[in-house]
């Protein structure tokens, strides 16, 4: 193993990966349709008219009852927004959005791309008993088979994204004796062959635990690469020590300038005591807010509301932030008291098509939805709040109706949509026309 550090480029360069791919043809552009056949069109410079754009809200009295908005033309040059103005003539050499919604394309802030069934037969999720323990023990088994086609299917895994709207995603990456450092290898392999239109940080996740199986030091190799935060799951049920395991992922993110992100299925006692030791553990390194988050953290919506006022403030304090993936059986998180105090709140799919989970469909959009129907944020101003779960906290329209996305030098990261407006794409889940990522067509 070579001690020294390791880009991405240089990891995939070494590891001389072939794998079975796809020949595309060439990205179809009519005035009418933008036509995906997984080919990024790469534009240094772009122009689109008849672009909707969101410039404020309408009030009846005090109360929003719709949101504005006016057709634009906007240019792109080399990966951002250049010129944004009002529409009042035909632009030559300009893409017709034909009215279609702009709004910032989705992040997916927890999945697991290295390993899915997705691009090969369906196959339903089948549970072998003895919790996640016997979940390992099933990876285990299944592991060698699913790193076989691993890049191939992580592109088709993340070419489904992209119809979903999204453009970037948080990737928790196999660290453990099974896949060792492959499946992190197949899986820098794919997002190199997409990285014109999709970007992503990785988490150097230790599925098996990290002393229960002996994990820690393929950790601690993944830690000197080019991931960018060091993961971990239930310290307690897992490892069967808290502060043991929990002292070692520090350590090794604080050692290597990485960041944090812990899946926390944990729902009792062991689960609130770990969020507990987290919040201690980044207090005492304050270079960790901020760079810490919490998967799932399912123990949040077990606790009464008392409590969980008591953890937002210290979350919020802390800045860790919560990644969810809404909803998870009949356990409703307590989102809108995250957000009350600020804590940074985002979601994802996790699994889609694999031996944990059948029902992930790629859309974060869908989960924005689902949060809403779950909070009951029924209202014009609820809804187009809602949309900062999908993106990452930004919105076309500031709390108090001032535009504020897409200005000039911002990324050109966004999405066309059928919608009028974003609280009618949050309400309807609408469907997505076009992602631009970079400022090039990815879909």
């Amino acid at each position: 193993m070579n001690s020294g550090p390791i880009t991405r480029k240089d990891f995939i360069r070494s590891s001389a990966l072939t794998v079975a791919g796809l020949t595309m043809g060439p990205t179809l552009l009519a005035a009418d349709r933008i036509h995906n056949d997984n080919t990024v069109m790469n534009t240094k410079k772009l122009k689109l008219k008849n672009v909707r754009l969101e410039t404020g809200f309408e009030y009846e009295g005090d109360t929003i009852i719709a949101t504005k908005t006016a057709l634009f033309a906007l240019e792109i040059e080399n990966g951002r927004f250049t010129k944004i103005s009002a529409q009042q003539e035909d632009i030559a050499d300009a893409i017709d959005a034909k009215g279609m919604l702009l709004l910032p394309s989705f992040k997916d802030m927890h999945i697991h791309l290295d390993k899915t069934y997705y691009g090969e037969r369906w196959q339903a999720t089948r549970r072998t008993g003895g919790g996640v323990k016997g979940m390992i023990a099933l990876e285990q088994q299944i592991l060698p088979s699913l790193l076989e086609k691993s890049t191939y299917k992580a592109e088709k895994l993340i070419e489904l994204l992209q119809s979903k709207g999204t453009s970037f995603a948080r990737s928790h990456v196999n660290i453990e004796p099974t896949s060792k450092l492959d499946s992190l290898k197949n899986l820098e392999q794919a997002l190199e062959n997409k990285k014109k239109g999709f970007g992503a940080e990785l988490v150097a996740f230790p599925q098996h635990g990290v002393f229960y199986t002996d994990t820690a030091p393929y950790l601690r190799e993944a830690a000197k690469m080019d991931i960018d935060f060091i993961g971990g799951v239930d310290p307690y049920s897992i490892d069967g020590a808290i502060e043991k395991t929990m002292d070692f992922t520090v350590q090794l993110a604080l050692d290597h300038n990485k960041g944090i992100d812990i899946h926390l299925h944990e729902s009792g006692e062991s689960g609130l005591k770990t969020v507990e030791y987290l919040i201690q553990k980044v207090e005492e390194n304050p270079v960790l807010k901020g760079k810490t988050y919490l998967s799932h953290a399912f123990v949040l919506g077990r606790i009464d509301s008392t409590k969980q006022e008591e953890l937002a403030e210290k979350l919020a304090h802390s800045q860790i932030g919560i990644v969810s993936t809404v909803p998870f059986g009949g356990l409703t998180m307590p989102i809108p008291t995250l957000l009350k105090h600020h804590v940074q709140v985002m979601l994802g799919n996790d699994s889609i098509v694999d031996h944990w989970n059948t029902f992930g469909s790629g859309s974060v959009l869908q989960k924005a939805n689902l949060a809403a129907q779950l909070y009951g944020y029924t209202s014009e101003f609820a809804l187009s709040r809602i949309l900062k779960l999908a993106t990452v906290g930004i919105v076309p329209l500031d709390d108090k109706g001032v535009q504020q996305w897409p200005a000039v030098g911002q990324d050109a990261d966004a999405i066309l949509v059928e919608a009028s407006c974003s609280a009618e794409a949050v309400s309807r889940i609408s469907n997505i026309a076009s992602l631009m990522y970079k400022g090039n067509i990815v879909y």
